[in-house]
């Protein structure tokens, strides 16, 4: 059974963060160890979340234990997210050294490392401390096999313009590696850019308003199970979308504040009617 590492927050009464992702990646038979790195009871834009962050000595400690139980050879897949401090990142640029050191038998897969430089958003700017967007500059995004970012952090990480797929193509590319790009807008449409050397696609829907929030960590979580399923990039990110798009639509017709994840387990592995697909390169 495939196991996920995800560094990542808590986020008790909202579905997003490292404990949404293993429920996303559950449909899939996915096993998560999820290394907590904030505590909180909901997500700050519900108001103040109450918890604090958790001192970089536990998750330290935490992934001492995970180690020494042997499963960093075990791990096929590695997430990071939000951190609240520059130290924690270089705890998990660590830890991810140390999973791809870990001895495994010749057949066994590497592991696949998504780095989500989780730092700001548009209309929001830079929200996490500044010496923690350096950090994940510096330390996570060289180490990652596929960079997940929103069109915003893709233009900080490269600074070139994001704001249509083409362009989030060509700054794609600048990053030097396969990048996942959210919030690409084109007219009514909001969608996901993939793009590697090779092939770059387009998935986008209709924009919808009020989407609970979660998406783009809901969206890693799709993609990473996509790539341990062994799909093409073009239908990971079909599937992944897909996912995403009827989460959303379900949340909306339920009145959900929160994303329907468990409900939605078995939705999650199709892809949706409502996705269209474009080749950009």
């Amino acid at each position: 059974m495939p196991l996920a590492l995800i560094i990542s927050s808590h986020v008790a009464a909202s579905r997003v963060g490292g404990e949404a992702q293993a429920l996303a990646l559950a449909p899939f038979k996915v096993d998560a160890m999820v290394v907590p790195t904030m505590l909180y009871g909901r997500h700050p834009g519900w108001g103040p979340p109450g918890g604090a962050a958790v001192p970089v000595e536990a998750i330290d400690g935490v992934l001492d234990g995970i180690a020494a139980n042997g499963l960093f050879a075990q791990t096929d897949l590695v997430i990071t997210g939000y951190f609240a401090g520059a130290p924690q990142v270089r705890a998990a640029a660590r830890a991810i050294d140390a999973v791809r050191a870990a001895p495994r038998d010749m057949s066994a897969r590497k592991p696949f490392v998504m780095v989500d430089p989780t730092m700001g958003d548009a209309g929001k700017g830079l929200y996490v401390p500044p010496d923690v967007a350096e950090a994940l500059i510096a330390d996570l995004v060289p180490r990652a096999d596929l960079v997940a970012c929103n069109a915003w952090e893709l233009e900080r990480l490269t600074g070139a313009e994001t704001r249509t797929p083409a362009q989030a193509l060509n700054a794609a590319r600048l990053l030097g590696k396969p990048c996942l790009v959210s919030s690409v807008q084109r007219e009514t449409e909001i969608g996901v850019v993939y793009a590697d050397r090779r092939e770059a696609w387009l998935a986008a829907h209709q924009r919808v308003e009020n989407a609970p929030k979660g998406t783009g960590d809901l969206l890693t979580a799709l993609y990473g199970a996509a790539v341990l399923d062994g799909l093409s990039p073009s239908y990971a990110l079909a599937r992944a979308v897909g996912g995403v798009a009827e989460t959303i639509a379900a949340a909306n017709m339920w009145k959900a504040a929160e994303l329907p994840l468990v409900a939605m387990a078995q939705r999650l592995k199709a892809t949706s009617p409502h996705v269209r697909m474009e080749r950009l390169a």
